[in-house]
């Protein structure tokens, strides 16, 4: 995360003394993600607008050529799932939430030249950090963090390390740019983030033995790990090796946005000083 950071800064510093390529990004829509706890079936990503949530962002542009440019942007949104209301399992009775911070460089690639057509298609991909913490409310309403609690013997096991908190994805998105004035451009874009976890919603394996969960993490990790019998009282809590989740499939992450872009000028080349219309989105 350090390095990134430094290669982000480094980024500002070497495009800032040309800021006719320079363009400022703002955005806000929606996230979501698909995992064990929705909509998870097969290796393609699923979206859906029903479970979505807010994402507010920003970030920069800088125009390498007329369809190409590097792009950097910060996102924060938030996820969350449950087997109540998504119908994946409702015996399993399982629910998560987590805010999800994102920070992505990258490239990004003009179909048409922005500087002819004013509507243009544009796709990018690059490379992203996140944090994520997934949680969940116990029996009595209180917020629960899950990835301490080992639910699925992560930790305690031969073969099942914690996963961990911030991570590496590939983000990869397309979007459209409209230029609505002199000095501003409006996007729309999707986006979406591949991970390497399946442990957005902390659910991918099995089920760990009782006594064992017990014995290490204490009696709330047996509790959120099954919540079966908060629906049915005579519920057994499952045996160990019982699928909880479906480990072959890793969770994924989605941006839906608006965005509202502009360009700078420092007055180079004659344009004159502030703000001017902007050429790159």
């Amino acid at each position: 995360m350090k390095s990134f950071l430094l290669l982000t800064t480094v980024f500002y510093l070497c495009t800032s003394g040309n800021a006719q390529n320079l363009q400022l990004n703002f955005f806000a829509g929606t996230s979501n993600y698909s995992g064990d706890l929705f909509f998870k079936k097969s290796r393609l990503p699923e979206y859906n607008l029903s479970k979505a949530k807010l994402a507010l962002g920003a970030g920069v542009t800088y125009a390498l050529t007329s369809h190409v440019s590097l792009r950097t942007t910060f996102t924060y949104g938030k996820i969350g799932a449950d087997d109540k209301t998504s119908g994946i399992d409702p015996r399993r009775n399982l629910s998560f939430k987590s805010s999800i911070w994102d920070l992505m460089i990258g490239g990004q690639l003009y179909l048409l030249n922005p500087d002819r057509y004013r509507v243009v298609p544009y796709a990018f991909t690059g490379v992203s950090f996140f944090h994520f913490n997934p949680h969940a409310n116990d029996r009595s309403g209180n917020k629960v963090y899950l990835q301490p609690l080992s639910t699925e013997g992560q930790g305690i096991i031969d073969g099942r390390e914690p996963y961990k908190l911030t991570q590496v994805s590939i983000p990869y998105g397309a979007g459209l740019s409209f230029g609505v004035s002199e000095n501003v451009r409006v996007g729309m874009e999707l986006s979406a983030r591949k991970t390497f976890t399946d442990y957005l919603d902390d659910v991918s394996t099995t089920y760990v033995e009782y006594e064992i969960l017990q014995a290490r993490r204490g009696n709330l990790a047996v509790e959120m790990a099954f919540r079966g019998d908060e629906v049915d009282d005579h519920a057994p809590y499952p045996t160990a090796g019982t699928e909880r989740g479906i480990a072959r499939f890793k969770d994924r992450y989605y941006f839906t946005t608006i965005s509202f872009a502009f360009r700078l000028n420092n007055g180079g080349g004659g344009r004159g000083k502030g703000l001017s219309c902007p050429k790159f989105f």
